[in-house]
Formats: C-alpha cells, structure tokens, sequence
C-alpha cells in the first residue's frame, strides 16, 4: 500500500532536506549573508541608535564596512547562483510549483529582519505618510513641512519634493506611522509586511495567468517572484512596486476568469498605489468585451461601449472611496513628474543624453541638461504614441491582450525621463506568462542580473564606473550563457506538474 503523500509542515520539511531543496538552500544562506551585511552596507539610518546600542557601529565605517561589504556582496552573489541554478533545473528536467513557492520563503525569511537594501525609498514613505498622520496634505507639500525625527532618513532630493503614490499606499504609510509613531526601525520592519500581501497574490496570480495563456505556472514565478529584483529589491528595500505588481496581476488573473468587476477593483487598487498599473486596464476592457460578446450575444459595438463604461465606472468608484478614506484629492498626479530629479543610465532619453555629452563632449562644448530635456521631451512622444497603437494593435485575444501590456510597460521603462532598477518588475511581471523559451529565459537571467549588480546596497549605482559597468556586464553575460547553454529536457511520458521548457525552445 503507498503512503500518503506528506503535506503542511512535514511537506516542507522533506522538500528542504531533500535534492529539490538544495537551491533554496543555498539562496537562504545568500539572504543570510545578505542581511548581516547589510547592518553595515546596506541603506542603514544615518545615526542608528540600535546599532549603537548593539556596539556594532563599527561595521559602518573602515574596515567594519569592507567586512559588511564583502558579505553583503557575497550574499547577492550566492543568491544569484541559487536563482541560476534553480533556473538550468527548470530548463532541464523541470521544477514543481510547489518547490517554487517553498523556496521563495526560504530566500525572502532572512531579508524580512534586514535594513532596507539597496534603497533609501522606505525613510520617505514613512515621512509621507507621517504627514497625512499629522493633518498634512502630502500631495501639497513635501516632508520638510513636518519636522520630526524621520527627516534624517529621507534623501534630500525628496524632502522637498509631494508625494507621487495614490491613495491607497498613502493610507498604509499612514497606518504604518500611526502604529509605530517616528520609530524608523519598526516602521520599516512594519512597512516591509504590508508589502508581502502584494508577494502572495504575485504568487497565486502569475502561475494562473501564464496557464491561461498556455504558458508554464513555475518558469512564470521563477522569472517574477524568485528574480533577485524582486526578492532583494521589492522585499529588501521595502518598495510599493510589490504591492501594485501583486494586485495587478491578480487582477489580471480574475478578469481572465471572467471576473471582470473584482478584476477592475484590484487593477484599480494597484493605480491607487502606484499609477503605473493603469496600463493594464485599456487592454481588460477587450477581454471584457469578448466575454460579453460570447455570453451575452452583444454586437462588438456594443460590447465595447458596456465593457468600456462598467470599467470606467468602477474604477470611479474605487478612487473615490480610497481618497475619501484618506482625505486627499488627486494631487499625486501632479508629483509624477519628480522622477525628473533622476539621471542615470537606465532609460533610452537619458543614457543618449549621458552619450552626448560623454562623447560629444570630447570635440565641442555640450550644454547637458538641454540635451538631457529634449531627448526626455521625446521620449515622452514616444510613449504617447506608442501606447494607443500597442492599445489598438493587441485587442484579438487574452494572449495577445496581455502582451500589449507587457510592451505598453516595457516602453514607459524605456523612455520615461527616469527609471529605477525595480521599475523594471513591472513589464517582468507580465512577460514571465509569455517569454518562456530556453532563449528568453536566458536574456532575463542575463538582464536582471546586470540591474542587479550595477547598483550598490545604499542606493547609488555604478553607471558612471568602467569598471563597475565592465564588472556587472561580465556577470550578466556569465548568466546568460549558463542557462543559454544549459542542455535541452530529455524526451517525457509522465504527466505530473513537474514542468520544464519544451525542447528545443
């Protein structure tokens, strides 16, 4: 007689001591390393007193911080060969979905006790939201207005500077400061929580969206959950884009199913957080229309127009509960453009401006920033473009719906006149139903793992480094040969859920 299969905690025990187990393993070890490096390197409080308390101040400074360095660094770079390997397994004979999600947990548990990395973003959602706790508006005036103890924290460009984000996330910045009062350490350990409903519904969205597209449930969460810019960079440094992506997609996910109005209100939600998950929505309301069509016997005009009026209606609803909620207007809106402050390599209108002025510079006088300004202005063309024709061109299809969206993200990445390392979640989000090839598989491991490592843990980047770009290149493309070359899955009869990329892909 078999033995029943084990399941809860005794399931998880026989995955970790078990061959599956062995990357996650390893990436738990990475995150370890990570955290305890990060008490030094990583985007600590400028005066600390719970480092001070713990005598381990010293890890900030000399060689306490070439310590805390070389372990922070070595953290990122085991958790990156996890990742690989676990991606050539995927490749090769197949990963369950199970020991996906099992080992995300492994690799995040170590990073919910560490200091925000590679990010100084959580010191001014707390000041943002400290301000809506104390009678401020924040879509009208920036933290500096409210003088307190978190101030230390916020990078000077953005003391100054309204807050960008929707309601929604104002209320839990709020909620945030509300419990833990100007206390930065437990604010960020309580702001890194609410954040981990938006990794739960990741997880329950992206298998079932790449099914629904005939794609594969576990190479979807290994590019968009278990991805070091998600783990390290959303977890880690505490951003909102873990919060819009999870309800985003979910969203997503039920409009597929056919539920169309809870579907809106999540997508809905998402905007609230962040405005950038308003791309999505344009592209439901054709999935909206076809299920109607099909269902209801409409006309295609018709269809459209009901489709199109339920959507804008609910989505009215929704921001008109939340501002209420949080008492403030649609201000935030007029915030967006404060990614201007911005200037590195990581979008096309900057990194020609940056070109310009580097190379053009060598032969005649280039005045930067007005070359930086004209080559934002059309890159905002660009975009503006760009999105009805994506709108338009993919509206025949769920599969073709969702590409529209991950090329409608992809390009607001590219040429908006700033972008940040985890912006680049968002299009990953989508794509990691649809690029599943053993090559697009490759790019991305190639890719995320160049932003990974041409940013450094307080903040700053490398970009303006020959020898920090030469470095982040070299291991890019040390990722995208492993798994590029990594052999093909040999012929399969079974037929459990343990699934990998078709051969020859």
């Amino acid at each position: 007689m078999t033995a029943p299969a084990p399941t809860g905690l005794a399931r998880l025990a026989a995955f970790a001591a078990g061959d599956d187990g062995r990357p996650a393993r390893l990436g738990f070890l990475g995150a370890v390393l990570i955290t305890l490096g990060g008490l030094g390197a990583g985007s600590t409080r400028l005066h600390d007193p719970v480092l001070e308390s713990l005598h381990l101040s010293w890890l900030r400074f000399g060689h306490g911080l070439v310590v805390s360095s070389v372990l922070l660094w070595g953290g990122v770079v085991v958790m990156l060969l996890a990742w690989l390997w676990l991606g050539r397994r995927l490749i090769h004979s197949g990963v369950s979905e199970y020991a996906m999600k099992a080992t995300t947990w492994f690799w995040l548990a170590p990073l919910l006790l560490s200091v925000p990395l590679f990010s100084r973003d959580t010191y001014s959602y707390l000041a943002q939201g400290a301000l809506l706790r104390d009678g401020f508006d924040p879509y009208a005036v920036g933290p500096i207005e409210n003088d307190n103890s978190l101030l230390d924290n916020v990078s000077p460009i953005w003391t100054t500077t309204t807050a960008p984000y929707g309601p929604a996330f104002i209320l839990v910045a709020k909620f945030v400061t509300m419990l833990v009062g100007n206390h930065v350490v437990a604010g960020t350990m309580l702001l890194r929580l609410c954040m981990l409903p938006g990794l739960v519904l990741l997880i329950w969205a992206a298998p079932r969206v790449a099914r629904h597209v005939g794609g594969n449930g576990s190479v979807a969460l290994w590019i968009c959950v278990l991805n070091p810019l998600v783990i390290i960079h959303l977890m880690g440094g505490v951003h909102n884009e873990m919060l819009m992506v999870g309800l985003m997609m979910a969203g997503i996910a039920l409009t597929f199913a056919g539920r169309h109005v809870a579907g809106t209100v999540l997508i809905a939600v998402a905007v609230a957080v962040k405005a950038t998950a308003v791309l999505a929505l344009p592209f439901m309301v054709w999935v909206w229309m076809r299920h109607l069509k099909d269902s209801r016997n409409l006309s295609a005009p018709k269809a459209f127009v009901t489709a199109t009026a339920a959507g804008i209606a609910v989505f009215i609803a929704v921001f008109a509960v939340l501002s209420g909620l949080a008492g403030v207007g649609l201000g935030w809106l007029t915030a967006l453009a404060g990614s201007v402050k911005i200037i590195n390599w990581l979008t096309i209108p900057t990194a020609i401006a940056n070109l310009t002025n580097a190379i053009g510079g060598l032969v005649f006088g280039v005045n930067f920033y007005a070359v930086l300004q004209a080559t934002r202005i059309i890159g905002i063309i660009i975009i503006a473009v760009s999105l009805p024709l994506l709108w338009w061109r993919f509206r025949h299809t769920d599969r073709e719906a969702l590409t529209g969206i991950a090329w409608a993200m992809l390009v607001v990445v590219l040429f908006v006149p700033a972008a940040l390392p985890w912006y680049y979640t968002w299009p990953l989000a989508v794509v990691s139903a649809l690029a599943q090839s053993r090559a697009a598989i490759a790019l991305i491991a190639g890719f995320s793992t160049w932003i990974m490592v041409i940013f450094k843990p307080d903040g700053s980047h490398g970009m303006y480094s020959w020898i920090h770009v030469l470095l982040a290149t070299a291991c890019a493309l040390a990722a995208w040969y492993s798994l590029r070359r990594t052999p093909e899955p040999p012929p399969r009869n079974d037929t459990d859920d343990v699934a990998g990329v078709p051969a020859g892909a």
